[in-house]
């Protein structure tokens, strides 16, 4: 049975090198997201505060956004911040993303390129399946890289 409930948890992870600073990319997804529907209008339809305040440690936020050909929401709350590092975790709590996991926790963190203007976003996403015909969450994994390309475009645009 245990190695049954193994098989459901799972990490995934990808890179993707922006030209804005880690401390603008940063910056949008933590105490700016209610910005990034309009700097990532293909993707992220909209952004509500429900609880606490945008940006902080305990702050719900839901989303509205869109991904495999469907309009999909999305409720997380901040679970840690670590400015120093522009690291940020995200957990979820509703949404159309728990329909098939159980849990499912984002990690963020965007650091300097070595030697060269610009940054590499770091996207980790921990979660646990529902069950065994749930797929990994790869196309999420995708929309996270198109997002931050287009948010990067959009800040580089404003520099």
């Amino acid at each position: 049975m245990a190695e049954e409930a193994f098989s459901l948890v799972g990490i995934i992870e990808t890179t993707v090198e922006i030209k804005s600073s880690p401390e603008k990319l940063h910056g949008m997804f933590v105490g700016k997201k209610h910005h990034i529907p309009s700097a990532s209008p293909s993707f992220v339809h909209g952004c509500e505060l429900h609880e606490g305040e945008m940006g902080q440690v305990g702050s719900v936020v839901t989303w509205n956004y869109f991904h495999d050909g469907e309009v999909r929401v999305m409720k997380e709350r901040i679970e840690s911040i670590d400015p120093e590092n522009n690291m940020v975790t995200y957990r979820v709590l509703e949404g159309d993303v728990m329909n098939e996991y159980k849990s499912f926790v984002i990690t963020l963190q965007v650091t300097p390129k070595e030697g060269e203007p610009g940054s590499v976003v770091h996207w980790h996403f921990e979660y646990e399946k529902i069950n065994e015909e749930v797929a990994h969450p790869e196309t999420l994994l995708q929309f996270a890289v198109e997002v931050s390309k287009e948010l990067d475009a959009h800040l580089f645009s404003e520099e």
